[in-house]
Order: structure tokens, then sequence, then C-alpha cells
């Protein structure tokens, strides 16, 4: 969408949106490409390596779209997909949208508590997962009455039908169903400061509006030879609209492969073997990539783009990155209800060392008051994107209040507080709530509470982000104990593992205090603010 030039202001007086009135991202990235050419390269955990073509995601997808609604499914039904970077995730999400049905991304790492809300929450009638996955549905399959079919990649295990089998048994022809761009396609769980997660709920146009804030911070992708890589997993935007589907939509191939732990070795090496142009890299994973000695004189690896979201990127990451890569790493920036609004494009424009950039072209990005009005540039205030916006969310799954709260006006409030100066450069200054960023996730504390208070030995508890210098944050938990428990070191860890087999790795607390009481306001609400200061 982005026409290519040496200055932001050329490129930024070229753009202009081409959203047709229908419009389906399943038919997009598989039906429209050339069915010969490349679209996934995998490296399953053994290293086995395979390559599907776009004729290949056309094909599968079909046959699943045509089990999906043979077994009753219809359209705007959701159907969750609990698996990690694989060919059968890409070919789950292309049948969901083809089927007109709601895909509901789930991370592989989720633990019980976590699955259960969200699969309750959206009411899926039907989920693709792993071995991995289905153990853990498995215990909680008789508290969701919605879910109807369970189809798992590895073969049929307990209340569950084996997906290969089914496939291939179901026609690979399909006729997709007629989708508008406004139509809904996707949901994604997205943590509050408060209660539990909610459903952000996309459009089927959520691809094309990523597409300028994909192009951008990648120089301009795609450019011949480009092939895209990212250790985020597909589960998160991040993954999915920032990486795999931007990439099918262009013809472009994307490996998949994401090591349960992030080892900053391997990637080097993964980046040189598969010839990896452009990448999606959390900051923390650079951090840890930055502690790896002389990857220059080790790896044969040659990238074009690196784009990068999640925190500032200070003076030293970036030097680091010129010298290691050969390039500027951009930075870019938004949330899962409007991703990709700021960003940086070193082919176009300076890049400035702690400022995220500037708005991407097609996007308003303002800087406004808690009514939504524009502030002067210089002055701090919340970080906000003008409506339409292709990329924007429809709403909150069943939770019509949290979206009007949203807004202040036609300004989508990011929850970001932030100031623009007089060359449009935006700089981050903090959260307006509680959201805790910690390893490239956003984590909201109240989903973590919720867990803790279901431990026998915690009487109450608060969660906060604290500074580290590798995580960003990491999780704290102040815990008041039940009366008689003795705080002993064993707690912790026994603590830290309940949360992180409930909830995700990312999420349990990396450390805990135990305190006598918590900070509470008149009306009883935790002053988080004041833990942050203990």
């Amino acid at each position: 969408m982005l026409t290519k030039a040496n200055r932001y202001e050329d490129v930024a007086d070229a753009f202009v949106w081409a959203v047709p009135q229908r419009y389906n991202i399943g038919v997009d990235v598989s039906d429209r490409q050339n069915p010969q050419a490349t679209a996934i390269i995998y490296r399953d955990s053994d290293d086995t390596v395979a390559e599907y073509t776009f004729g290949d995601l056309s094909r599968l997808s079909n046959q699943l779209a045509n089990v999906l609604t043979g077994r009753g499914l219809a359209r705007e039904d959701r159907v969750g997909i609990l698996l990690p970077q694989a060919p059968e995730t890409a070919v789950s999400h292309i049948a969901v949208y083809k089927a007109g049905m709601i895909a509901v991304p789930l991370f592989s790492l989720f633990g019980e508590d976590a699955l259960e809300y969200r699969l309750s929450a959206c009411g899926a009638r039907a989920l693709i997962t792993d071995a991995v996955g289905l153990a853990k549905i498995s215990t909680i399959r008789d508290r969701l009455p919605a879910l109807r079919y369970i189809f798992c990649i590895d073969g049929p295990g307990p209340g569950a039908l084996d997906f290969r089998v089914e496939i291939g048994k179901a026609s690979d022809t399909f006729t997709p169903v007629d989708t508008a761009a406004e139509d809904p396609a996707l949901i994604i769980f997205t943590s509050g400061t408060t209660g539990q997660p909610k459903g952000a709920l996309h459009a089927h146009r959520v691809l094309l509006g990523h597409l300028p804030g994909v192009e951008f911070p990648q120089n301009f992708f795609p450019q011949p030879g480009d092939r895209f890589w990212t250790p985020a997993d597909w589960a998160w935007i991040g993954g999915l609209i920032d990486v795999l589907l931007p990439s099918l939509h262009h013809g472009k191939p994307v490996l998949a492969y994401r090591a349960r732990k992030f080892d900053p070795e391997e990637a080097f090496h993964i980046l040189g073997r598969f010839h990896i142009r452009n990448a999606f890299m959390p900051p923390t994973a650079l951090k840890l990539m930055r502690q790896v000695e002389t990857p220059r004189t080790r790896f044969d690896y040659a990238m074009r783009s690196i784009g990068s979201g999640g925190e500032t990127l200070g003076a030293e990451l970036l030097d680091w990155g010129r010298e290691t890569f050969g390039l500027t790493i951009n930075e870019f920036y938004g949330q899962t209800e409007c991703n990709l609004v700021v960003g940086n494009c070193a082919d176009c424009m300076e890049v400035r060392p702690g400022l995220m950039g500037r708005a991407v072209p097609g996007h308003r990005v303002g800087i406004v008051d808690d009514d939504g009005n524009e502030l002067a540039d210089g002055t701090v205030g919340n970080i906000a994107v003008k409506r339409p916006d292709p990329v924007m969310f429809l709403r909150y799954w069943n939770n019509p209040e949290a979206t009007a709260e949203k807004f202040a006006g036609d300004w989508l409030l990011t929850g970001d507080t932030g100031m623009r100066d007089d060359h449009g450069y935006f700089r981050y200054v903090g959260r307006a709530d509680d959201v805790i960023t910690t390893a490239g996730y956003r984590v909201g504390p109240g989903e973590i509470e919720d867990c803790l208070m279901k431990h026998p030995a915690v009487a109450m508890a608060a969660v906060v982000g604290v500074p580290d210098p590798v995580r960003t944050q990491v999780v704290k938990a102040f815990i008041v104990p039940r009366d008689g428990v003795e705080t002993t070191d064993a707690l912790v860890r026994e603590i830290q593992d309940f949360v992180k087999a409930r909830l995700a790795a990312h999420e349990y607390p990396r450390q805990v205090a135990f305190v006598d009481s918590l900070p509470m306001t008149t009306t009883g609400k935790i002053m988080r603010r004041h833990l942050r200061e203990v």
C-alpha cells in the first residue's frame, strides 16, 4: 500500500487507503496467490524442515472449511486455535475466515484457567489444537458447554477428532463465504487493568489496516528476496498480523518456528540458515541477542529490515543494531485494539533514539485530554487514534461498557500517555493504567490476582510491574497470607508454579513479597501506585 520515497512527507502524501467493501482475509492470503510459490517454511522440534506452497494452504484450508461447515458450524461461530507456530495454525485461520466464522487464537503456553476463561467468554463451538493443548482442555471440557468439537493435529484423543483424518475425507473445493470488509473475523483477548481479559473483535479489514504499519518499519516491505520470521507466537497480534498474514498477503514466505524458550544464539543461526531478511524482534529478544559475542563472524545472516515494538529503543540498542546487522532497527507502536499506528522507517526518515516515530501513513494519531480534546505539541496527554480507521477493532466481545470507555468522542484512548514534538515524533511517557509490559507481552494484573486468590495460602493479593533490565518489567506479587500460614521460600516457589501452570509462564510473579495489608482507597480499590514505590 505504501509508495516508496526518500522523505516521510512524500510517503504520507501519496498514501490512499484501498479497502474494498467485500473482502475476506482467507481468500486474500491463499487463493489469490501463486499456487506454486512457497508460503511457509516449517522447522519442527526435531529439526525436520518442510515447505508448504500457497496452493497447499488453499487446498488444505478448503478441506478444513468443509469439515467445519459439515459439522454444522455456521457463520460467525467462534473457533479456538490453540497451536504454536505451525502450518496447521495458518491453515486453521484461513479456513475459519473463508467459512465466515470467527477465529480465536490462543497462546499455546496458556494454563487451564486462562483457556477456560477465554473459551467460555467467546462461546467457542470448536477448537483446533495439538496433544499438549488437548491435555489441558480435557481437564476443563465439562465446564465448556458451548464447545462441541475438538480437532487434534496429533491424532485422536479423549473427546477429540483426528484433524488429518477429517480433512483427508473432505473435498478440496469450497466456495468462500462472501464477507464484507466490516464483518467480524477475529477475537484476540487482551488483558485490562482490572477484572478478566477482554476480547477485541476485529473485522476482515484489520489485515489491510495493518499493511502500512508493517511495510513502514520493515523499510517498504516487500522487496525481492524478502522472507519473514518472528519468535513471537502467532496467537498474539504481533506474530499473527504483524508477520504471518501480511507476508502471505504479499506472497512472501514465512518461517514457522518457535522454540519453547528463546535462545539468542539459535536466533542468529536461524536468521542465517533460513535466509531471513525481515524480522519482528521484541525488545527482550534483542537484549538477549546483544549478549551473544561476535555474531557477525560466527553466523551467516544478511538482514534487510528489523522492526521492534513494546518499549522505546535507546541509543545503545540502536547502535548495536547498526553494528550487528548493518541496519537501523525500526521501532513501532500499537496495541491489540488498534495496532501499528506509529513507527519509524529508516529509509525515509531520521530515527531518533528514545522516540517511537511518527504516525504511520493512513492513521491519525494525536495527544488528547481525557475528554478527547487535542493538546498542543510538547504537552503530555493520552496517546489516541482517530476513528474511523481500518486497523481499529469493532468492539469488545459482549462488553459494550468497556467499549464505550475506550473512546473519548471519536478518539480511541490507548491507555498510554505520551507527547508529540513539533516535528511529529511521539515520545512514550508511561501507562495510564496498571498494565505490565514484560518480555514483550502486555499483562493485566487482574487475571493474575484472580489466580493468586485461588491458592489456599493467599488471603489477598495485588500485582504490579517492577523494572527489569532484560524484560522491561517483571511481575511482582504482594500477598497477604492467610492466618497461620508460614511464609517460606518453598511457599514462594509453590505460588509461582501455581500461577505458571494455570495462566502462562510470562504471567507468573518472578518476585513475591508477603505483607500484612495492602494500600486501599476509601472505596476498597487497591492503590497499586503505592506498591510500585515499595
